[in-house]
């Protein structure tokens, strides 16, 4: 059963987004939940093989990143922005 979910993102972010989708005939919504779908997977229940292509593409992404190196890159981005 699908349900609708509002999300308030950076204009910038959501262009892109778009963009991204759309070189992949996907919508904006698909690449949401199958982020969605991966990282509130638990390691031990991931079965690659029945995820989508689109969904596979996200698969460790987040195990290769951790908040500091986020807060890190937010900051320079910003940071940069300002100057």
């Amino acid at each position: 059963m699908s349900k609708k979910l509002t999300l308030r993102l950076d204009e910038d972010v959501i262009e892109r987004a778009k963009e991204y989708a759309s070189e992949r005939n996907t919508s904006v919504s698909r690449l949401v939940e199958a982020y969605f779908a991966v990282v509130t997977e638990k390691d031990g229940d991931r079965e690659r093989a029945s995820f989508s292509n689109t969904t596979r593409q996200f698969i460790g992404v987040l195990e290769e990143t951790n908040e500091g190196d986020y807060k890190q890159h937010l900051e320079e981005k910003y940071m940069e922005e300002s100057t």
